[in-house]
């Protein structure tokens, strides 16, 4: 990837964001009732987490099966935008509320070409330093995409005075890296931790 990052209008439509931000605030409030009826345990993150070390007491979500397929599905416009093949690590999303904040931070390995796409929401722009220390502030649309290297910048967004803000990040490495493979799971849409024990 030449450059430190580009930014993608509309890549998928703006319903589509739509329907995938209806999607994660649904899973949410279903994971909220099924944990407060102690049908499931606040540990079964097949329904998503609340809290996670980056951004406390929000929900947040990986290797969703919907998400894991976006990942997968937005691939060859991201291999066409920076020029590099990739294999996919992971999906992640999060719905921010009022009051967040995501700490200035670079990502892990697994993260080594990434993409953060607007769902839907109240706007909330992220904010990237370059190598230079070069800072730069992008709000996204439903649909839009932000392709940076998330293990390389420090990116980081301001505390969030809107409600509620649906965001999915999704993360690749370099297709020569494939001990990151789908992030150690055996295939897309299964949580972490279910490795392929014959490696």
């Amino acid at each position: 990837m030449k450059k430190d990052f580009i930014l993608c209008k509309e890549v998928i439509n703006k319903e589509m964001a739509l329907y995938l931000y209806d999607y994660l605030l649904l899973k949410r409030q279903s994971f909220r009732t099924l944990f407060n009826k102690k049908l499931i345990s606040s540990k079964n993150y097949d329904w998503g987490q609340w809290g996670d070390e980056q951004v406390p007491n929000s929900y947040s979500v990986y290797g969703d099966l919907s998400l894991d397929l976006l990942l997968s599905k937005v691939k060859p416009f991201m291999e066409k935008k920076i020029g590099v093949k990739l294999i996919e690590t992971y999906s992640y999303a999060r719905v921010y509320k009022k009051g967040d904040i995501l700490k200035k931070h670079k990502d892990r390995i697994s993260c080594q070409i990434s993409a953060t796409m607007n769902l839907g929401g109240d706007l909330w722009p992220i904010h990237l330093q370059t190598p230079n220390k070069k800072i730069t502030s992008i709000t996204l649309n439903p649909g839009d995409m932000l392709i940076y290297r998330g293990d390389k910048l420090y990116h980081w967004r301001d505390e969030f005075e809107g409600n509620y803000c649906g965001q999915v990040f999704l993360h690749y490495n370099n297709i020569k890296n494939t001990k990151n493979k789908f992030d150690g799971r055996i295939h897309l849409g299964l949580p972490g931790g279910i490795a392929d024990d014959a490696k």
